[in-house]
């Protein structure tokens, strides 16, 4: 009879943890009272860059407020995964498939694959949501001869070899192309500019000491550097002019007679076939910040506009992207072939 009891309670252990798992999300959370996904532990976001960046900024300014305000029910931490141009933290990503883990991206998870840099693309990941939309910004040094961005583009055109650009990014990377956009626009032919890559971050340095001619960067990277006095703004990539302090001086390539603008945008993507329970929970918490007051003097502080979208809206925007970049890789001859 004990022996008999003995078997029945152990099946009875057995099926009771059966029923917990199912439960549980199949994708890595909990199910809450509502049946809806909740995490069942810490959320990473993973910023596929070295610390600093315009990807590592976003991810802590909006963890500081899912965080402060009380947005998400466990702690949000940021970690780092810099190289390949963001494909070693996409890398990591696809690998973890853990909703936990989610990463912010801009455009270029689609022109780096696009141009051969990372095999890992958008389609390989979830649209979340995006946050905001930033704008390149093309700087040189507070002594140098240009004052305006034509004067750039015309001393581009007669001598394309005497004028080097600096980015952070590879050739065909987001800091090369945000300029050849903006060149091309301008008259200039795109493939006769001199990019020099920076990929640990010494661009800003490398202006600084005289290395480089011009500095193609977001728009939120040079703002302390323009009010110390080191660098000059020729001119950002927004439509009109940004609101706030220091920036609303900035002007625009538009203002400036060259017809094209680029955003930059960055958003929050998972890994692939995410359950879509977690992503209406990413939804939620991610509009939440992007409502918030605290994020809004976030924005002003950075130069960032506010542009949520929402999962379908972020893919679809996407999608457009890709289209787009693939006709101006193509253009350009660094299409992947």
């Amino acid at each position: 009879m004990k022996k008999l009891m003995m078997i029945l309670g152990i099946a009875l252990v057995l099926f009771l943890a059966a029923c917990g798992d199912e439960s549980a999300s199949s994708n890595g959370g909990a199910e809450g009272s509502d049946g809806d996904w909740v995490p069942e532990g810490n959320i990473e976001l993973v910023a596929p860059s070295a610390a600093g960046g315009g990807w590592d900024t976003t991810s802590r300014m909006v963890a500081q407020v899912l965080n402060e305000e009380g947005i998400t029910e466990r702690n949000v931490g940021v970690i780092n995964k810099e190289g390949g141009s963001g494909s070693v933290g996409w890398a990591y990503i696809a690998e973890r498939n853990d909703p936990h883990n989610i990463f912010i991206t801009n455009p270029q998870i689609v022109t780096s694959p696009l141009s051969g840099i990372a095999e890992l693309g958008w389609e390989d990941f979830t649209p979340i949501a995006n946050v905001i939309a930033d704008y390149a910004a093309f700087v040189v040094h507070a002594d140098a001869e240009w004052n305006d961005l034509n004067e750039l583009m015309d001393d581009i055109k007669a001598n394309p070899q005497d004028v080097s650009v600096v980015g952070n990014s590879v050739a065909g990377g987001l800091d090369h192309l945000q300029f050849l956009k903006i060149a091309k626009a301008a008259g200039v032919d795109p493939t006769t500019v001199k990019y020099v890559a920076t990929q640990d971050g010494s661009a800003m340095t490398s202006l600084l000491n005289g290395n480089v001619d011009v500095y193609s960067t977001g728009l939120a990277e040079v703002i302390e550097q323009v009010r110390a006095g080191n660098i000059k703004v020729l001119a950002i990539t927004s439509e009109e002019r940004i609101e706030g302090d220091i920036v609303s001086e900035f002007p625009t390539a538009v203002e400036q007679g060259i017809d094209e603008t680029f955003i930059n945008w960055r958003g929050f993507m998972g890994p692939g076939d995410m359950d879509p329970a977690a992503v209406a929970y990413y939804e939620d918490k991610f509009k939440q910040v992007s409502d918030s007051e605290a994020f809004a003097e976030i924005r002003e502080q950075f130069g960032w506009s506010e542009v949520y979208m929402d999962s379908e809206e972020f893919k679809a925007h996407i999608q457009s992207e890709h289209d787009a970049y693939r006709e101006l890789l193509e253009d350009l001859g660094m299409l992947k072939q």
